[in-house]
């Protein structure tokens, strides 16, 4: 159930080497059109997971890169524990795949209503590490250009440092709700603004995200609208 990292593009086109300029905007272009119209679209849905667990109470969330990966053992006790949880609270997992994108793919889940816009996440939360450097290295043993430079590779995995780059890049709260035995509930609060709306995730055992909701929301088909622009 690990993670790994791999792009996956919003926008499929076919380029020549002579037009990759010309091509790399126009998928820059699609992209933020794409997330800007599903971010609308889906907004008005926030807020029925936290009526679920608004008596929960939260532990600072603290910046980190993974250091540490539990046992075997160890992950089937958490499962166990965060599927109580879920139970308890009547909450939902949407599975995303573990196939390395998975923080990724939660966040674009509750942003846009489907995973599958996993890139433009991690293209967005890595600009924002990189443009404001100054809020992020002091969390990143390494060197701040090469731990960049690897969380734009396949095979990387998302981490407490990319949670909070995607809270303050997207002007979320992130909520997760853990398999940890002292540990519940996390809040990611944005940094710099008051958070514009709310994203619930289940983290199990430092290893897999998924997207979480309501039971009774499940029961209903959520399916965007096709738009022209998407096909």
């Amino acid at each position: 159930m690990c993670c790994t990292m791999t792009n996956v593009s919003l926008y499929e086109g076919g380029c020549s080497s002579s037009t990759s300029l010309s091509c790399h905007e126009s998928d820059t272009n699609n992209d933020r059109m794409i997330a800007i119209a599903l971010s609308e679209e889906y907004a008005n849905l926030d807020g029925g997971v936290a009526r679920r667990v608004s008596n929960l109470s939260s532990v600072p969330h603290v910046p980190r890169i993974n250091t540490f990966f539990p046992t075997f053992n160890d992950a089937s006790l958490d499962h166990q524990r965060l599927f109580q949880r879920l139970n308890a609270y009547g909450l939902f997992e949407m599975k995303v795949s573990g196939d390395g994108n998975c923080q990724f793919r939660a966040i674009s889940d509750q942003l846009y209503r489907s995973p599958d816009h996993h890139k433009h996440v991690r293209k967005e939360v890595v600009k924002q590490l990189k443009e404001f450097r100054s809020l992020y290295e002091g969390y990143v043993p390494m060197k701040y250009k090469h731990y960049c430079k690897k969380m734009q590779k396949s095979g990387e995995w998302g981490d407490h440092l990319t949670l909070q780059a995607a809270a303050d890049k997207f002007g979320a709260k992130i909520c997760l709700l853990t398999s940890f035995r002292d540990t519940c509930f996390i809040e990611i609060i944005p940094r710099n603004q008051a958070p514009q709306r709310e994203l619930w995730l289940s983290f199990w055992s430092e290893v897999h995200y998924n997207s979480l909701y309501e039971l009774q929301d499940v029961r209903v088909q959520y399916k965007p609208k096709k738009k022209h622009w998407l096909f």
